[in-house]
């Protein structure tokens, strides 16, 4: 049986083929609007962005993918490295024939977004990306970052294991998704993205995000040395893994580094203050 998709006022629902992804994309705003494309992370889909995309729709053309694996768009047996993420939305990019984009990301879209837009930089305006680390990061954790990861990243990027948690334990997303305080989410919210595990294509593509992420990627850098666009990357003050301290060398790659008050789960805390940025960029 399908899921049911998360409904939102004034919004529209797409598909296209990218890179051999039947891919969705919700849609809002004026057709002739500057266009805004806003990339979600684990464990949601589009609807992480409800809360954003109203603050921006009257003014942008405001287009927010599904990542590969995730929500409504295919999930295919592939690596989901975070170059390969970017290189969809790059792709969604040509595909709908997009220029002069402001690209956001948060958390893993964040990264897929800087990515994007190394890839495809004459489509890129700006790229503003919320809560991830950036691509030439070097800095050091701290310790309570460390214990943070340790609790969940290994478990979840875990052959077998880790697609199983996601399936038949829901409650290994819960604590995630309560983390940010009862009232950022209802019952219903967090349902629609928690469930989309049930799915085994699903679960298994969660846990290679973060296999690949922890097997492969730790070391791996971009084949550029900056940003070739406006880059800044906005953390919470109290997001315990994406700090500044691992965030090291951003000025020094073309990346503007801002931090505010909240945690990790920002646009979804702080609509306003997204939003914001992301039309300022």
């Amino acid at each position: 049986m399908a899921r049911e998709m998360p409904q939102l006022e004034g919004v529209q629902h797409h598909f296209v083929d990218v890179n051999g992804l039947r891919m969705h994309y919700a849609v809002a705003g004026p057709a002739d609007g500057e266009p805004v494309v806003l990339v979600h992370g684990w464990p949601q889909h589009w609807f992480v962005w409800r809360r954003v995309i109203p603050r921006l729709a009257d003014r942008f053309r405001v287009i927010a993918p599904d990542l590969r694996g995730f929500g409504w768009t295919d999930a295919p047996d592939s690596s989901y490295g975070k170059d390969e993420l970017g290189r969809d939305i790059a792709g969604l990019l040509r595909a709908l024939d997009l220029e002069n984009v402001r690209l956001s990301g948060h958390d893993w879209g964040g990264l897929a977004a800087f990515w994007a837009a190394i890839e495809a930089p004459e489509r890129v305006r700006s790229v503003t990306c919320f809560a991830i680390i950036h691509p030439w990061a070097k800095g050091r954790p701290t310790l309570g970052g460390v214990l943070a990861a340790a609790v969940y990243q290994p478990q979840i990027g875990m052959p077998f294991l880790g697609p199983a948690l996601q399936r038949f334990t829901p409650f290994v997303h819960l604590p995630f998704l309560a983390s940010g305080g009862s009232r950022i989410w209802t019952r219903e919210e967090r349902s629609t993205f928690v469930e989309q595990f049930r799915e085994p294509a699903r679960a298994e593509a969660a846990s290679r995000v973060y296999r690949t992420f922890l097997l492969r990627e730790l070391r791996k850098r971009p084949p550029v040395g900056r940003m070739e666009v406006p880059a800044r990357l906005i953390l919470g003050r109290n997001d315990p893994i994406c700090t500044p301290e691992v965030n090291g060398g951003a000025a020094g790659r073309g990346i503007e580094l801002e931090v505010v008050d909240g945690g990790h789960w920002l646009p979804e805390s702080k609509p306003d203050l997204v939003a914001e940025r992301i039309a300022s960029a």
